[in-house]
């Protein structure tokens, strides 16, 4: 429990509280680990003074969804289909992932999260392989400062599509061991395959078990063709759908599927970058919005796009505003129908809601724990501020985030994380990429080819040329096991 008070100095406060709104000149006093007060002039406070004019004061950004252990295998799937991801990564060099590795991957991508202004990032973990995998991704997340969701997804063997394996029971003894109280600053639930990727039978017991240990569930669906086999609508008719399920990507569920989620109080998380980099079809957000679904933004991977919301917050506008603008008599609309407003706040106040936490953050809101921003915008890439919310949305980026709270902790100041975390997380990053690709053997001729492997069957036959002891799906009924023979 921190007891300091801070007061930020006589920014611009964008809120994303509905009442209080944008206010141009004002201070935000910080107790402890929660706001105490937001006004034009707090006066003469006993308190850590940070002057914060010449900045925008925000709320911390929220992530919904990031696979964060691969994040040292950045930029690998630039050029990979959604097949080519599956088939190389997640199938292939995943099974090669030590519990060091996925300490590495967790708090290389938690780090990089956190130093662009993402103070909660829910940790979508589906390469835990055992045990030690699962204790080295938590650890992970507690080691690099921010909020975060640990989501147990199971291992590499919970994969073979459509699985009939149920989820890795380890997770009771995590749920015991690791998170007793759903209070800390990490805490946890549950990713599931879900009806793409595994039976109905299997997904029925999988919620079940999230339920008995009172966990939230995310899980994949609508995402390419899998996401048109109707896995809202068999979820519905066994009636399994509610108000604790996030479903990730939507882009290709029918709308009435969508309502269906409306309906039940789910929520859903989308990731433009990679829906659109990767195949998934185009991102759901309008059709979202007119089903009364409000989304949370997410990253989903960063080995092909990058890390940062504000990216991800600019990409979302941009492409609901061109799906619009091509429809007959666009240019005739009275309004946009969708605002820099709202997208900031899928960003934040929504982004908190879809996690389960808007009593706690996505506003500054006094009551509400200190996760907060700020964001220089005495430079040429905002000044002069004439339209805060817009600027944010459209002009900033990392490199402007100048001062980070969490939970009232100062873990940024001055551009510059606190202790060696940023040192320590390019190291760690480095290395064990080395070690990874070294254990897949010769990685910059299999992997590392860029335009050459134009397929899934290339990119298959490559990566077992050079490495026997790859997992990797060939077919549903065929599986190449580590000691390279085939099992049907």
């Amino acid at each position: 429990m921190h007891t300091e008070r801070v007061v930020l100095r006589g920014g611009t406060v964008i809120t994303m509280d509905a009442r209080l709104g944008v206010l141009p000149r004002a201070d935000v006093l910080i107790e402890g680990e929660t706001i105490a007060a937001i006004g034009p002039d707090l006066g003469g406070v006993d308190a850590e003074l940070i002057d914060a004019s010449g900045a925008v004061v925000m709320p911390g950004l929220i992530d919904t969804h990031r696979h964060t252990w691969q994040a040292f295998l950045r930029g690998i799937a630039a050029d990979w289909t959604l097949g080519q991801y599956m088939t190389g990564l997640h199938l292939g060099l995943s099974g090669l992932f030590t519990p060091a590795d996925t300490y590495a991957g967790n708090f290389v991508g938690a780090v990089e999260a956190l130093d662009s202004g993402i103070t909660t990032l829910l940790d979508w973990s589906h390469n835990v392989n055992s045990p030690e995998h699962s204790d080295a991704a938590v650890t992970a997340l507690r080691d690099a400062g921010l909020r975060a969701i640990f989501a147990h997804g199971g291992g590499a063997d919970m994969y073979q599509v459509p699985s009939r394996v149920p989820h890795d029971q380890d997770v009771r003894r995590v749920r015991t061991e690791h998170f007793p109280s759903d209070d800390a600053l990490v805490t946890m639930a549950m990713a599931l395959r879900g009806p793409q990727f595994a039976t109905l039978d299997v997904t029925e017991g999988d919620l079940a078990l999230a339920r008995e240990l009172g966990l939230a569930v995310t899980m994949h669906a609508g995402d390419g063709e899998w996401g048109r086999s109707r896995p809202v609508q068999r979820l519905k008719d066994r009636g399994l759908l509610g108000p604790d399920i996030t479903f990730v990507h939507c882009n290709t569920l029918g709308d009435d599927e969508l309502r269906f989620i409306a309906d039940s109080g789910g929520s859903v998380s989308i990731a433009p970058d990679i829906e659109m980099q990767m195949g998934h079809g185009w991102p759901a957000t309008g059709r979202l919005m007119s089903a009364g679904i409000r989304p949370g933004l997410s990253i989903d991977t960063c080995v092909s796009n990058g890390g940062h919301l504000f990216g991800t917050m600019r990409l979302t506008l941009a492409t609901q505003r061109a799906i619009d603008n091509s429809e007959p008599g666009a240019s005739d609309r009275p309004a946009v129908t969708l605002t820099s407003h709202d997208v900031l706040s899928f960003g934040t106040v929504d982004g908190a809601r879809v996690s389960g936490m808007e009593h706690k953050i996505g506003s500054l809101t006094p009551g509400k724990q200190a996760d907060i921003l700020l964001v220089r915008a005495d430079t040429l890439a905002l000044a002069p501020l004439n339209n805060p919310v817009g600027q944010i949305v459209y002009a900033a980026h990392p490199g402007l985030v100048d001062t980070i709270l969490v939970a009232g902790k100062i873990v940024k100041r001055s551009g510059v994380l606190s202790g060696d975390l940023l040192k320590r997380a390019c190291r760690l990053a480095g290395e064990h990429r080395d070690s990874l690709f070294e254990r897949a053997g010769t990685f910059d001729e299999a992997l590392g080819a860029g335009g050459r492997l134009k397929s899934a069957e290339d990119f298959d036959l490559a990566y077992r040329a050079h490495r026997r002891n790859a997992v990797i799906l060939l077919r549903p009924e065929i599986t190449v096991r580590h000691d390279g023979r085939r099992e049907r």
